[in-house]
């Protein structure tokens, strides 16, 4: 699931209640009704050019232009009511009035066909988003899993942070990564890798070999022309195995932050001892290049799995995200209320705002 940003309905016109259009329409009552009452030497004509101005900031095109007809039609009213409807100042507040209701109009419908193409690009977005980070079923066999992704441009709907698991005869198995770099070409490379993960772990390959195939698969797209790789494109990933038969995991990390098991009372950091280098980087390997670690995993405990967008954001102060602190304080053991409140608890530490992609996966062993 996604949790930030959720951008309004543009495609959905906000209609302006009748309070709101009567505020500009008063407003040229009562600039008309004053500019009558005083002295013919005081001009309150000109005021009126409030009304379409106010009008343009929650009304379409119409509207504004209706106001703004308006507007100028009580300036001419005050004019034959003084009598100088022909002279040269209300000649020329007439035409300024004019001329600044036509230009507020044109605002307006430039501004609603902006909304307009940007809510159709952020539906594209979210619809690539579903298709290229899918959602992960709440169950796998004997695991329950949560995971939020959450875009660090408030505008963004997709980045570089990915996430996905793929179901095996005897297991399941989970991959979390993150892409170096932002925009399009994160992008690129997340669907590249998440492509080919789907692609290999489906046919249940060792571990060792499964992750060789992500590395020479990120290598040769870096470097399309066998030369020397650029070194530009990168990802840090963590490739786990979960058998369903055995109280264990399997774990290949590839420059990845520690995956997080909580275990009753206690939080372990499941550090491996040889970490590999993130893939993309190291030219061509073979899955005698990767060794997979064991660690204890069993019924009732849960895996926290994160990028390091989390451990890296900071507070006002400069502080880092005490992510292992929280985690143990909280005792949590849904994945479903962890993720929540790992995210919730994370934008209130980084001021509403966060400065790099952030991918939470949860991970329950039940019965």
């Amino acid at each position: 699931m996604r949790l930030q940003h959720h951008p309004p309905d543009l495609g959905r016109r906000w209609n302006p209640s009748s309070a709101l259009i009567a505020v500009p329409l008063g407003l040229i009552v009562l600039i008309v009704v004053v500019d009558l009452l005083t002295a013919p030497n005081i001009h309150l004509g000109p005021l009126l050019v409030v009304a379409p101005a106010i009008t343009a900031a929650f009304g379409g095109p119409l509207l504004t232009a209706a106001i703004g007809a308006l507007a100028v039609g009580a300036q001419v009213a005050i004019g034959v009511f003084h009598g100088g409807l022909f002279t040269a100042n209300h000649q020329a507040q007439i035409a300024a009035l004019l001329v600044i209701s036509l230009f507020l109009v044109g605002f307006r419908y430039v501004h609603e066909r902006h909304e307009r193409q940007l809510g159709q690009a952020r539906l594209v977005a979210d619809v690539a988003q579903k298709v290229l980070l899918r959602p992960l079923p709440p169950r796998i066999g004997p695991l329950r899993l949560a995971a939020v992704y959450v875009a660090a441009e408030e505008e963004a709907q997709i980045g570089g942070d990915l996430y996905a698991a793929v179901r095996t005869p005897d297991g399941t198995r989970v991959m979390i990564g993150d892409v170096r770099g932002k925009g399009l070409p994160a992008v690129g490379d997340a669907a590249l890798l998440l492509g080919a993960y789907r692609a290999a772990a489906h046919r249940n390959p060792p571990l060792p070999r499964l992750v060789a195939h992500l590395q020479n698969t990120i290598y040769s797209d870096a470097d399309p022309n066998g030369d020397v790789a650029t070194g530009e494109s990168f990802v840090t990933a963590a490739v786990l195995d979960i058998p369903d038969t055995e109280p264990v995991i399997h774990l290949i990390s590839c420059g990845h932050p520690p995956p997080l098991l909580l275990r009753e009372e206690e939080v372990v950091v499941l550090t491996v001892s040889d970490p590999a280098l993130p893939l993309g980087v190291g030219g061509g390997l073979t899955e005698s290049d990767y060794t997979a670690e064991t660690f204890p995993y069993g019924i009732g405990e849960l895996l926290l799995l994160y990028t390091d967008g989390v451990i890296e954001a900071r507070d006002s102060q400069g502080s880092f995200y005490p992510l292992v602190e929280r985690v143990a304080a909280w005792h949590e053991r849904d994945p479903q209320r962890l993720v929540k409140r790992v995210h919730d608890d994370l934008l209130a530490h980084a001021g509403g705002s966060l400065g790099d992609d952030v991918a939470l996966v949860a991970i329950a062993r039940c019965p």
